[in-house]
């Protein structure tokens, strides 16, 4: 039997890096979507089988002898392979995955994968052990540009794996999407999250949840999610900048800034707090005519360009980015980047008053 499932990407209206520090973030799903296609295959006679991986957009596959992980992951070495519930990636665990990795012809233009391969290992033994499978994925999402393409990759493959193990208790004769009850999708979200932990070290869960709950806007803090409606359609311009970078050292930079200047930044982690709460209220206020629309529109404007403020405080702006902004603020268009910065995606409101024969330029 063969289950599909799909994760979608997400951008951030206020609260990134700060969120990862106790602070109130606002998000929301994008119609980009990461999928993932996954089958348990019979072992042979005589052989037990292979973990098959393949990466369709990068053009490679990788595979490992259900003997060789079952001779990896020894009970003596990482406890029992199998777990009813998401458990952290130990240490020692992780060096065996690593081992595993390193064993495998990726190439060096691609060395970025190896988190993601290592996520991937850590996900499917987990949950299915040393059972030959094949995993597919593709996805319509940028990487590392700061519309979760890691998240939706963790949340898809979570959701695929436990959709034929015993944790869910889905009809699987039944055809065409199926919707997950809401335990279903509290254990996908948490097994992604342990992904997410691999491949970035020390995340927030917003991405992750984001994709997993998707549907609306949400606002989060310290894993507590609320959703929210807008009254009236936020139209965001995403400009890629398509200048790499690497979240895990983008986290890591403003947590060593935290260190450096403790009382400083709080104060910033503070006053972003203040704008993502205030966002979500702006957002869901009422609107009656075009004269309430516009002036709600020019306070999340003016939001937006205080909450980019403080990110370059937190040193996560670049240059590609001050290059948008520029551009933008030519238009008389408020922007800021979304995800961890350091390049990556910018985001641009386009109010209303806009006129619809405005063409923005290329970058």
């Amino acid at each position: 039997m063969e289950v599909r499932t799909r994760a979608p990407g997400k951008i951030i209206l206020s609260g990134e890096h700060a969120v990862v520090h106790g602070s109130t973030a606002v998000a929301a799903a994008i119609d980009l979507y990461t999928r993932v296609s996954f089958r348990l295959l019979p072992p042979s006679e005589g052989d037990a089988g292979s973990v098959e991986l393949e990466l369709k957009d990068t053009g490679l596959a990788f595979s490992w002898p259900s003997s060789r992980l079952k001779e990896t992951f020894s009970f003596e070495a990482i406890g029992p392979p199998l777990s009813p519930t998401p458990r952290p990636c130990s240490p020692e665990h992780s060096k065996l995955i690593a081992s595993l990795v390193e064993e495998q012809n990726i190439p060096e233009a691609k060395i970025w994968l190896r988190s993601g391969i290592h996520a991937f290992l850590y996900l499917y033994t987990s949950i299915h052990g040393f059972k030959p499978g094949k995993v597919v994925i593709s996805s319509e999402l940028p990487l590392g540009s700061g519309l979760g393409s890691s998240a939706a990759f963790c949340v898809s493959l979570s959701g695929a794996l436990l959709a034929l193990s015993d944790a869910f208790s889905i009809d699987r004769q039944t055809k065409g999407w199926l919707e997950l009850e809401l335990s279903e999708l509290e254990l996908v979200n948490k097994w992604a999250f342990e992904g997410e932990k691999i491949i970035h070290g020390k995340p927030s869960g917003i991405d992750n949840t984001v994709s997993t709950f998707g549907g609306s806007m949400i606002k989060f803090r310290s894993g507590e999610l609320t959703h929210i409606r807008s009254s009236t359609p936020l139209r965001m311009l995403i400009t890629n900048t398509k200048v790499g970078r690497n979240t895990k050292a983008l986290v890591a930079g403003v947590s060593e800034r935290v260190l450096k200047h403790p009382d400083a930044m709080a104060a910033v982690f503070r006053a972003v707090d203040s704008i993502s709460k205030e966002l979500s209220v702006i957002i869901e206020s009422p609107t009656s005519d075009d004269v309430s629309i516009i002036a709600k529109e020019e306070k999340l404007e003016e939001l937006m360009e205080m909450n980019q403020g403080l990110l370059q405080c937190m040193g996560v702006s670049h240059a590609s980015i001050e290059t948008v902004l520029r551009t933008t603020l030519k238009y008389k268009l408020a922007s800021k980047l979304t995800g961890a910065g350091g390049g990556g995606c910018v985001l641009t409101l386009l109010p209303t008053r806009l006129n619809q024969n405005l063409h923005l330029p290329r970058f």
